[in-house]
């Protein structure tokens, strides 16, 4: 096993505990290698994770070896079964986003606008799935389809999951999610000027494919 790859999990992990992008025992973390995935084991903080007591799963979504793994680790199966090119899950309970995910009248196909350049290059397009409680593999089936068009999902009054290529791009994505969420939460009570259409359509067509999604926001 990539003694490189556990160490990159365990930094990551511990600089977004510092930055309050998780908090407590909340949020998890995985890589694909091999035929299966690393992820952050059940009960475990982010800011203290250690390289040898990580847990490896299957694509099936089974217990290989290690700790138990966390409880969502299922969610982020479905993930790699439906983005085979994926190589990193990032789950994540950061406050902007979960105050997003608890608001009522959200687009569920599309949750925020895109109010920055980065947010359409980096998320581009945010469905919300309906709420399910922590653990509840009745919601794996539906992470799953809606991951095929999107590669990041926002869970009702829960939080954001976000996979990409590699840990620092999911890393990326989930960061620019939460900067967005807040920056909707600000702006929720003023007059915005989100990005066109037309604009949006410009930055895929400067940066693509170097945008981390691979599903062109509805312009019409």
């Amino acid at each position: 096993m990539s003694a490189d790859v556990r160490a990159q999990i365990t930094a990551l992990g511990a600089s977004m505990f510092t930055r309050r992008l998780t908090h407590g025992r909340t949020g998890n973390i995985s890589a694909r290698t091999g035929d299966g995935f690393l992820i952050t084991p059940t009960g475990s903080s982010l800011a203290a994770l250690s390289t040898r007591e990580l847990s490896l799963v299957g694509l099936d979504g089974d217990h290989l070896s290690g700790p138990r793994p966390s409880k969502e680790a299922f969610l982020h199966a479905a993930f790699y079964r439906a983005r085979p090119h994926a190589g990193a899950v990032v789950h994540l309970h950061s406050t902007y986003s979960v105050a997003v995910s608890c608001h009522d009248g959200l687009d569920p196909d599309d949750v925020l606008p895109p109010l920055t350049a980065y947010y359409v290059m980096r998320v581009g397009r945010l469905p919300m799935l309906p709420y399910h409680a922590p653990g509840d593999s009745a919601l794996g089936p539906l992470a799953e389809q809606a991951a095929r068009n999107a590669h990041a999902l926002l869970l009702a009054n829960h939080g954001p999951i976000v996979a990409a290529p590699d840990l620092a791009a999911a890393a990326d994505i989930v960061e620019e999610l939460e900067e967005t969420a807040r920056l909707w939460l600000l702006l929720r009570d003023r007059p915005t000027r989100p990005l066109t259409p037309a604009q949006v359509t410009d930055l895929y067509a400067r940066y693509s494919p170097d945008i981390h999604h691979d599903r062109k926001r509805n312009t019409t």
